[in-house]
């Protein structure tokens, strides 16, 4: 299929600061991402980065050795990806600021999120992280800074000093941190393009932005992940930057994780209209003047959240959302492509998929999460309450007094017995499936989100049962 894609750059993003996939799963799913019409990977590291030395704690326990990012960008080169490494330099900044070490860096005490632009030792460490970052992606053309949802600043002690004066904003403070990171960039390595969010940049007027001389520095990212996107708005939004001396800038939309914090399935329609919105965008653009989209697929709203959808649920989304990047559409030939390149016999785009199957890689991930998801936490529902029997002749009251009519132990436990066991298979095949491509951190944190509370309810009706039936023999 020849591609009428607008975007010559076309990354996956891959959120690392949750549910970081093993190496062996990359190399399996590089070549599908390549072959869906990718070109390029976001990889947004966080603490799965060998940090060493003094920033060694960032480090999480399942980290990636060097030996190991050393095999992901060979794999993505061998599979023709582009890889911009994401390191965030401003806001978000949770997994820095979190340990003790570097607490007093802080914009505000009581908040990990956001670091205080006016101490030395801030820029130090964003240096020191953006070095060992680039040592180990020595060939890279364009380099991440993150520096989105900077929440809270201008409200520490320091910034309030600085605001007293009347030239000072807090713009102004964000641009002049902006401008020290990717001047370090750029002065340390001239090869290297930063990449920004533009989120912070977009209120900021055109007269302080080319004041700053943000423009020469920085790509910005500009992001919408919703599906009615305000395409108007959007474009009036490009020019401004354009205007303002911004020579290129991306774009970045979403194929999952920006529908709910706890999303456990992808809503496939919500990012193909947000991938046509940003093509209406794209089309009256002056030509070259977009490097490229990145996919996001965000995999916690922030480093303390929750999981949302696991990358191998996205990836039919991914693979309808890159394909129709490429074709400028979701049309029927659009679906059979999808379908045909990742073994599903059914492609549901509007609804959630009750009924799923696949042969990608990580599809067994799929199938078992949308069956705990639409059929075995639906019927333990159904069971628990709405069966006539339970709601009563087996309520709260009646198994706190352990009451419970005789006959009525045929009614219930059976089922009780029957859901119970069918949850704990599930539960393992889901545990051994999610071994192949996950560590153990993230196998505890989704089963205890998603799958015992279930268990655990019908496990307590199950003792209950066992209680009254001792209590009357």
């Amino acid at each position: 299929m020849t591609s009428s894609s607008p975007f010559e750059l076309k990354l996956v993003h891959l959120d690392l600061k949750g549910a970081p996939p093993k190496v062996s799963y990359l190399a399996e799913v590089f070549p599908l991402f390549h072959s869906l019409g990718a070109n390029g990977l976001l990889i947004e590291y966080e603490d799965m980065f060998p940090y060493e030395g003094k920033l060694k704690e960032l480090t999480t326990q399942y980290a990636y050795s060097p030996s190991e990012i050393k095999e992901i960008l060979n794999l993505a080169k061998l599979h023709n990806l582009e890889v911009i490494p994401l390191v965030q330099t401003f806001g978000h900044m949770e997994f820095v600021l979190k340990h003790e070490a570097f607490s007093h860096l802080r914009e505000v005490k009581m908040f990990p999120n956001g670091i205080n632009p006016h101490k030395k030792d801030s820029l130090k460490l964003i240096q020191a992280m953006i070095d060992q970052m680039l040592a180990l992606h020595p060939d890279i053309k364009w380099f991440h800074i993150g520096a989105d949802e900077v929440y809270y600043l201008g409200e520490g002690e320091e910034s309030k000093q600085q605001l007293q004066q009347e030239t000072v904003t807090v713009e102004k403070l964000f641009l002049s941190h902006l401008c020290a990171v990717a001047s370090y960039v750029v002065s340390s390595y001239p090869a290297v393009t930063p990449v920004a969010w533009d989120d912070m940049l977009r209120n900021i007027s055109a007269e302080t932005l080319i004041e700053s001389g943000i423009a020469q520095l920085v790509e910005p990212m500009v992001w919408d992940y919703v599906p009615d996107l305000d395409v108007d708005n959007k474009r009036i939004l490009l020019e401004k930057y354009r205007n303002c001396g911004f020579s290129k800038l991306w774009v970045a939309s979403a194929f999952k994780g920006a529908t709910g914090v706890n999303q456990s399935l992808t809503h496939i329609g919500h990012h193909v209209e947000n991938h046509l919105q940003w093509l209406k965008v794209a089309s009256s653009q002056p030509t070259d003047f977009l490097q490229g989209i990145a996919l996001t697929g965000w995999q916690r709203y922030d480093h303390f959240s929750v999981l949302c959808e696991l990358l191998p649920v996205g990836i039919p989304s991914l693979a309808v959302c890159l394909q129709t990047l490429e074709n400028g559409c979701c049309s029927e030939e659009v679906k059979d492509t999808v379908k045909k390149g990742l073994g599903m016999s059914n492609l549901e785009i509007d609804t959630f998929m009750s009924e799923v199957s696949g042969t990608f890689p990580g599809s067994e991930v799929l199938v078992l999460v949308t069956h705990v998801t639409f059929s075995l936490k639906m019927a333990v529902d159904e069971f628990l309450e709405r069966n006539r029997y339970v709601i009563g002749w087996f309520s709260p009251y009646h198994r706190k007094q352990k009451i419970l009519h005789p006959i009525m132990i045929h009614h219930i436990q059976p089922t009780a017995l029957s859901l119970l066991s069918q949850s704990n298979a599930v539960m393992q095949e889901l545990q051994a499936t999610l071994e192949q491509i996950y560590y153990t951190d993230t196998i505890e944190e989704w089963l205890e989100e998603n799958m015992y509370p279930t268990v655990h309810r019908l496990q307590l009706l199950v003792n209950d049962l066992d209680k009254v039936l001792s209590s009357q023999s």
